[in-house]
């Protein structure tokens, strides 16, 4: 079988040969039919400093799955073949206290598809039958099916809060941003801004429903923008999804006293916060998002998309062969694109 595969500790990726797995006691093998790419697979291609601490090659990539299952192992129960499915990420341990009390999504010992193990840019992989979810394919389609990973992300994010009627500003645009931006108009947002460097970027995000956007390299004070474009009173909700160091101290800026900031994008390097000015003397609410409640986000997820509560469609730019996977890679770091498919064994071209 093909796969994409970061083969050594240097920046770029390759499509290897590969015998087709077997999959082991509790796995199943999956047909790949869809495979988005992620901004993860971005730092494992260019090799960064994250990515060389935490990966260790040869690894396949890709998280953002679904397919077919093909095959089963010993014990596995709930999944048949044939089953049309996606997977949850994150294989948690199952035994710590975090996934005795339901909280599983803050396992310590969690392990990722594509970063920790092989993952899912292939013509098939093996997963842990405790991580599979099923589809419904006449609802989702493949390049739809493999998003409800992300958009969980959005979906966790934004159900932390009380969207209706609120002032909503969104910081960064990349693929959860833009989700949380449609969720957040679906829900009945109040006044909803959106900022990115990206202008399309910013773009997607008047589609999908933002009221006003704003390009951070064009403006000197975006607090005193988002602030012009609410009647001079801060946003009600910030949801911080960049990770820019700019971005965190500026959420803290643009959020009015007593509002809510949740934080979602993660930095490259620590950020500088002042606790009193910028957070009691405002009296603010901060969360802090990470993944997806397992399984709690992804019944919601489900139910968005099958109902059409969310298109996600408008979002795939494109859907590629994975023999393409150079193209994808250089399409996303052109910053022209937001969610491109690999299709290993579908209609991508």
């Amino acid at each position: 079988m093909r796969a994409v595969r970061k083969r050594g500790s240097e920046r770029g990726l390759v499509l290897d040969e590969l015998p087709v797995p077997t999959p082991g006691a509790d796995e199943v093998l999956v047909r790949i039919e869809a495979a988005s790419i992620c901004g993860t697979d971005l730092h494992i291609q260019r090799w960064d400093q994250w990515s060389s601490e935490r990966v260790n090659p040869p690894l396949t990539l890709g998280h953002e799955l679904c397919g077919t299952v093909v095959a089963l192992g010993k014990g596995v129960d709930g999944v048949s073949e044939g089953d049309y499915v996606s997977a949850e990420s994150h294989v948690t341990c199952g035994v710590c206290f975090h996934c005795r009390t339901g909280k599983a999504h803050l396992c310590e010992r969690t392990q990722i598809l594509g970063v920790d193990r092989d993952g899912g840019f292939a013509d098939f992989a093996v997963i842990p039958s405790s991580v599979v979810w099923q589809n419904d394919r006449a609802k989702l389609p493949p390049h739809i099916a493999c998003l409800q990973e992300p958009f969980g992300n959005a979906v966790f994010a934004t159900s932390t809060q009380d969207l209706a009627g609120r002032a909503i500003a969104v910081l960064g645009c990349g693929p959860v941003g833009l989700f949380a931006i449609a969720i957040a108009r679906a829900f009945g947002a109040g006044r909803l801004l959106a900022s990115d460097h990206v202008p399309y970027r910013l773009d997607l995000a008047r589609r999908l429903g933002a009221d006003a956007v704003v390009n951070v390299a064009e403006v000197d004070d975006v607090p005193a923008w988002f602030a012009e474009q609410n009647e001079g009173v801060g946003m009600g909700v910030v949801f911080e999804m960049s990770g820019a160091l700019k971005a965190i101290e500026d959420a803290f800026g643009i959020v009015r006293h007593g509002g809510n900031v949740v934080l979602f994008g993660i930095p490259a390097r620590p950020a500088t916060i002042d606790i009193a000015e910028s957070l009691i003397f405002k009296n603010l609410t901060v969360s802090a998002i990470n993944g997806r409640e397992i399984w709690e986000t992804w019944y919601t997820t489900r139910w968005l998309l099958e109902h059409g509560v969310v298109d996600l469609a408008p979002l795939v730019t494109a859907r590629m062969p994975l023999e393409r996977y150079e193209e994808a890679f250089a399409l996303l770091e052109s910053g022209e694109a937001c969610k491109i498919v690999l299709e290993p064994n579908g209609a991508g071209g």
